[in-house]
């Protein structure tokens, strides 16, 4: 008696085929051409890939030591078109703020502050970093299948794909999309401890990546007094606090009163994220090649 296949097998084997279905009869001129794309093109396509990730990868990352001598600075003007409250210069060097010269005028009184980065100190900017490390772990996936290297399936490409398309994905939204923080959070920031003279404790700072800008945003704070009427409300999460945000720190209630936005374009961050869209286009478009001959596939377990 013939053991009949269970159903969670043929539930197994038809979620199979939806990916990488069967054709019984493949037409043979179809199937050399597929066996030309897997052989041929899929690894023209993974050249180009790494010639792009390679030139983005250039934008990030620092020399080796002794190879190209330390990396340029790059000094940025903030520039805002609302304010003339805050201004100032931004040194940045690869993936670290090595100085911040801020001028800061106080709307009550006009009176100027001005604060910079000790000389010790540099700010390493979190989302260039995480950025970088993405995109070399797409390198890595692709210069991982050698030229040598014979794709069997379809599913193989789309797999490789998927990978690659992942890490480039999550490296555009590091730069695309800043954290959100609260107020105590950017108060108990190490950069609150970078300049000289320190801080005042009504001046908040913080320091992101947003697309291809470096931003500034400054918070002025008003310490609320416990007698206070005011209906306590703490603020969550955000990437710009509004005016009226409220906050506790150490102990110590605050409300912000003013906040100051400022930026400055950073050229090759727009490079970078123009070489992720070209990457990922050429990613889907092999992706859509292989799909045009999913007929002639023969499924291969990874």
């Amino acid at each position: 008696m013939t053991p009949q296949p269970s159903e969670a097998g043929k539930a197994g084997r038809a979620a199979q085929q939806r990916h990488c279905p069967l054709r019984a009869e493949p037409d043979p001129s179809k199937e050399e051409e597929f066996k030309w794309l897997l052989r041929e093109e899929v690894h023209a396509v993974l050249r180009q890939l790494q010639d792009i990730l390679k030139e983005a990868s250039h934008r990030f990352t620092l020399p080796v030591s002794g190879s190209e001598g330390p990396i340029k600075q790059e000094n940025f003007i903030l520039g805002s078109s609302n304010t003339d409250q805050v201004k100032g210069v931004l040194t940045l060097q690869g993936d670290a703020l090595c100085q911040a010269d801020i001028n800061l005028k106080m709307p009550r009184n006009n009176q100027l502050l001005h604060f910079a980065f000790r000389d010790d100190k540099q700010w390493k900017l979190q989302q260039i970093q995480d950025a970088r490390n993405h995109v070399n772990q797409a390198i890595y996936l692709l210069t991982n299948r050698g030229a040598n290297y014979q794709f069997k399936t379809g599913c193989e490409v789309l797999k490789l794909m998927d990978a690659v398309m992942l890490q480039l994905t999550r490296a555009r939204n590091r730069l695309t999309t800043p954290a959100t923080l609260t107020l105590p959070e950017i108060a108990s920031s190490g950069v609150t401890k970078m300049f000289t003279p320190a801080l005042p404790p009504d001046i908040l700072v913080n320091f992101y990546i947003n697309l291809n800008k470096l931003c500034l945003t400054v918070y002025q704070l008003h310490a609320l007094q416990p007698s206070s009427t005011k209906n306590f409300r703490p603020a969550g999460g955000s990437i710009l606090h509004n005016p009226g945000a409220m906050f506790e720190f150490n102990n110590q209630r605050y409300e912000v009163n003013h906040v100051h936005k400022v930026e400055c374009v950073v050229p090759w961050l727009n490079d970078a994220l123009v070489f992720f869209t070209v990457s990922l286009q050429l990613c889907q478009q092999l992706k859509d090649k292989i799909s045009v001959f999913s007929g002639y596939w023969n499924y291969k377990l990874y």
